[in-house]
């Protein structure tokens, strides 16, 4: 592991997930790939948007002043899993995109 990753994995985090929510189709797909929610919920926490281009990861820093909804993609094989954030910090879900 990097030590940049580390630094960034082990940042405070930027804003509270809420209540915590996953769909049945992306918990069986973590089952599948040997991945822990709380890795992504603690990427997606510190900052870490994953695989999202630019413009949405701008989007995302701007949505932390805003508080607007925060989306991060992590792509595993190439199967990818959103970590999705609502407006109101109320709540996070954990899902696939076909789900959405």
């Amino acid at each position: 592991m990097s030590s940049k990753w580390q630094r960034k994995f082990m940042q405070r985090p930027k804003f509270n997930l809420g209540r915590i929510v996953a769909t049945p189709g992306a918990l069986e797909l973590l089952l599948e790939l040997r991945v822990l929610p709380h890795d992504l919920l603690r990427r997606h926490q510190s900052g870490d948007w994953g695989d999202l281009c630019e413009e949405d990861k701008q989007a995302n820093e701007a949505a932390l002043v805003e508080g607007s909804r925060l989306l991060s993609a992590y792509c595993f094989l190439e199967k990818k899993i959103w970590v999705i954030t609502e407006a109101d910090r109320a709540s996070t879900c954990i899902l696939l995109p076909s789900e959405y």
